[in-house]
């Protein structure tokens, strides 16, 4: 990763995750390897492995949930940003550009069984967004907002309390953490 590129990234998964994962695709092996195994020409061998490629379709999807991991990617020498879903090597997503970064904002979002989830997001072209982190603790949230307004040279909005948006002094939490 080039120096003047940040990395925002998911947590890692569980362990049991992968193993599972393999598991999964080690089944799409045996399925795949038993059709070409059996392989003839008729109908009905046809209408047979219909039903295994939905099976093997299902288990890879299934798999790749497992095993993948959501990255977004902000290139400040370039001003743009990717969020990619990655699973291994295999990275799928594409740049979008920004003009000028505006500032970063913390606020929370309530979640359908009552707690809440607190969201960091990158505002650019003065009125768009970008969510960028979400997690469940302010501090881990503020963290992140804080670092990322330190590598863009920007603003950081505390917005947890609606209708009540403050400015947070950076130097402040700066010497805050130091202590």
């Amino acid at each position: 990763m080039k120096k003047n590129t940040l990395l925002i990234s998911e947590n890692d998964r569980p362990f049991w995750q992968l193993p599972l994962a393999a598991l999964l695709l080690t089944i799409v092996v045996y399925i795949i390897g038993k059709d070409l195994f059996h392989f003839n020409w008729s109908n009905n061998y046809f209408r047979y492995i219909s039903s295994d490629i939905q099976l093997v379709l299902l288990l890879i999807l299934a798999a790749m949930g497992l095993c993948s991991t959501k990255r977004i990617y902000i290139d400040i020498e370039k001003s743009r940003f990717k969020t990619t879903l990655e699973v291994g090597p295999l990275k799928l997503g594409k740049w979008q550009t920004i003009k000028n970064y505006t500032y970063v904002s913390v606020f929370h979002k309530p979640l359908t069984d009552g707690s809440y989830t607190f969201v960091v997001n990158l505002w650019y072209n003065k009125n768009k967004h970008f969510e960028l982190y979400s997690k469940d603790s302010f501090s881990d949230a503020i963290q992140m907002g804080y670092d990322l307004s330190e590598q863009l040279n920007i603003e950081l909005l505390d917005a947890t309390i609606p209708n009540d948006f403050k400015w947070i002094d950076k130097e402040a939490l700066k010497n805050q953490k130091t202590t």
